[in-house]
């Protein structure tokens, strides 16, 4: 059974945005691949099981607080090693470092 998510919006880190504009490089999920959402403000961590229709599932393997890099077990109603369903329009690159910098900064 899968744990239905309402996946935050993907936003300026949407993977499907990127490659609408640059197809080069993208190939849909295969098993054993690992994808990124965001919810409730975290990295989700999908492990593929299988691709239908656009659609990847897989069982969520790490949640992370994306500015920390700090690791929890369950966040809401989601926990490691549930099964989910991740549309690729949900589907999210990970924060980049010089992200993490920019929200470290203090405004001057």
């Amino acid at each position: 059974m899968h744990r239905h998510v309402e996946w935050d919006d993907p936003g300026a880190d949407s993977v499907m945005r990127h490659y609408q504009k640059n197809p080069t490089g993208y190939s849909d999920p295969g098993p054993g691949d690992i994808l990124s959402a965001r919810y409730q403000g975290l990295v989700v961590r999908v492990r593929v099981e299988a691709y239908v229709d656009g659609t990847s599932i897989g069982e969520v393997v790490a949640l992370i607080e994306p500015y920390s890099g700090k690791r929890r077990k369950l966040i809401g109603k989601l926990a490691l090693g549930d099964t989910v369903r991740l549309a690729d329009e949900c589907r999210a690159f990970e924060p980049r470092p010089g992200d993490i910098d920019k929200q470290d900064e203090e405004p001057q």
